[in-house]
């Protein structure tokens, strides 16, 4: 049984648009970190919505030898979780609450044990003295928190994450990177990202895809994703890979190679 996420000849987008279109990936490894990147408007959110559902998709998606595709929409939701860029507004749950009830919603029974793999979950995230706050009350970057945890509590078996890093500052940016590395590798499943910051890209994740107009520019480990040539084709500026001291390589821009991309 092949294992990780293949894609086939897949497509997905709208009636009338199609986003992604005829897209061919080798099985993206499970206890990795696969970063999609790519300029805006290329297909990234639509392609982690249409893994997880929420989005049409045709072709073929193979989860660790499960078809995907004729796989009902509650079948699926046990096994493929999807985080958005910000939890919906007006949810008037304590945290605690809320990760209970994502915890039922894959199946799971609450108990006293379950309850301290929570809070558990919670200190390693660095808010578990948030517990018995109402989401409604909560910064962007601490929803965003939020829901990494409920959707680490799922237990899936590829987790979708769409800029998990937006609305976090420097200091969690680094934190919840390192523990989403951490729990991707414990948990063996298969993580994909949606990140803008090409640094951290190449940082913190084994695997890289790289997209334009919804087409499949190059996949593979970051650092032979991530070069001047694809850095040109795909985001039109110039760039180089420089590494520091500690020999981490590091993407800098020099400037544009025409006018600027809309």
């Amino acid at each position: 049984m092949e294992q990780g996420l293949t894609l086939r000849g897949f497509s997905a987008g709208y009636p009338k648009h199609k986003v992604i279109e005829n897209l061919n990936i080798a099985p993206l490894p499970r206890g990795e970190i696969t970063v999609l990147l790519g300029p805006n408007g290329c297909g990234k959110s639509t392609l982690l919505r249409a893994l997880a559902g929420l989005n049409k998709g045709q072709g073929e998606m193979w989860l660790n030898g499960e078809d995907l595709i004729t796989q009902p929409f509650a079948r699926r939701a046990k096994n493929v979780v999807y985080l958005p860029q910000s939890l919906p507004a007006g949810v008037h749950l304590h945290v605690l609450e809320s990760i209970i009830v994502a915890q039922r919603a894959s199946g799971g029974l609450h108990s006293a044990g379950s309850e301290a793999e929570i809070m558990h979950l919670l200190e390693q995230l660095g808010i578990a003295h948030l517990a018995m706050r109402y989401l409604d009350q909560l910064s962007g970057g601490q929803k965003q928190l939020v829901g990494l945890a409920q959707s680490l509590i799922r237990r899936p078996a590829l987790l979708l994450l769409d800029e998990p890093l937006s609305a976090l500052d420097l200091n969690y940016q680094f934190h919840v990177m390192d523990l989403v590395r951490r729990e991707t590798a414990l948990r063996n499943i298969v993580t994909v990202v949606v990140v803008h910051d090409i640094n951290i890209a190449l940082r913190h994740a084994q695997h890289a895809l790289m997209l334009k107009q919804g087409a499949l520019v190059a996949e593979g480990q970051p650092d032979k994703v991530i070069t001047p040539g694809t850095l040109a084709k795909v985001y039109g500026v110039n760039g180089r890979i420089e590494h520091c001291s500690r020999g981490i390589p590091q993407v800098m821009i020099d400037g544009l190679t025409g006018p600027a991309l809309v």
